[in-house]
C-alpha cells in the first residue's frame, strides 16, 4: 500500500487515481500511523512552501516522514512535495524544509515567463529504476515558479532546461522528488508512478 500524505495542500485524488490506473493500491492518509506503515510513501503538494510545512507541523507529520526515510522506506514528492524535502526554501520568506536531501529552493529570476507552465523536454542524466521505460526527450508538464538547487549534483537524475538547467527528477538513496506533475504527463508520468509502486513492492531502489 502507498500512502498519499494530506495535508490539505494537492490534488490528492488524481494523484490516487494515477496509482490505480497502472495498478498500484494507494490510500489518502494523514494519520501518522497508516504513514508509517506504508510499503511507501508520496508528499504530493501545490501552493506555498512555508504553509506547506507549517500544515505538515501541525499535524504531526514532520517525524513520521523523517522516520520513513531514515527506514529505507520509498519516499517521493512531487512539485512542492519535492522542494519540501529540501533543506530551506526563499518562497515569500526564508523557510525550513524537512531536510532530507540538502540543497535549496529558489526563484527563478529573468526576463522571461514566470512561472514555467507547460511540456517541457527531459535529459536524463542518470539511468535509474525510478526512469525505467522513460526516454530523452520525452516531454512532462511542468507547473512551477521555483526550483531546487541540491547541493550534491550527483543526485539529479533528469532535468529540463528553461532559461537554464532545472532539476525535473531527483533521488538520494530511497528519497525522490518529481519537479512537474506525473498524473498530468501522460503516459510517461504515469510510468514513472508505476515504477515507483514496483519499487515499493520490491524494496529497490538503486
Amino acid at each position: 500500500m502507498i500512502a498519499i500524505i494530506d495535508y490539505g495542500m494537492g490534488n490528492l485524488r488524481s494523484v490516487q487515481k494515477a496509482f490505480e490506473k497502472v495498478g498500484h493500491s494507494a490510500v489518502i492518509t494523514n494519520n501518522p500511523q497508516e504513514v508509517l506503515a506504508a510499503d511507501g510513501v508520496l508528499l504530493p503538494g501545490v501552493g506555498a512552501f512555508g504553509d506547506a510545512m507549517d500544515h505538515l507541523r501541525q499535524l504531526g507529520l514532520v517525524d513520521p516522514i523523517k522516520r520513513v526515510a531514515a527506514q529505507d522506506v520509498p519516499l517521493l514528492g512531487i512539485c512542492l512535495g519535492m522542494q519540501l524535502l529540501f533543506t530551506t526554501s526563499e518562497e515569500h520568506g526564508f523557510h525550513q524544509g524537512l531536510d532530507l536531501i540538502p540543497g535549496h529552493v529558489k526563484r527563478f529570476r529573468g526576463d522571461f515567463k514566470i512561472p514555467q507552465v507547460g511540456w517541457n523536454s527531459l535529459d536524463i542524466q542518470q539511468r535509474h529504476p525510478l526512469l525505467e521505460g522513460v526516454r530523452d526527450n520525452d516531454y512532462v508538464y511542468y507547473v512551477h515558479s521555483y526550483y531546487v538547487e541540491p547541493v550534491d549534483r550527483g543526485i539529479i537524475l533528469a532535468s529540463s532546461n528553461y532559461h537554464g538547467e532545472v532539476p525535473g527528477v531527483v533521488g538520494s538513496k530511497n528519497v525522490f522528488g518529481i519537479q512537474f506533475h506525473p498524473e498530468k504527463s501522460s503516459s510517461v508520468g504515469l510510468r514513472m508512478l508505476d515504477n515507483f509502486g514496483r519499487m515499493c513492492r520490491k524494496g529497490v531502489y538503486a
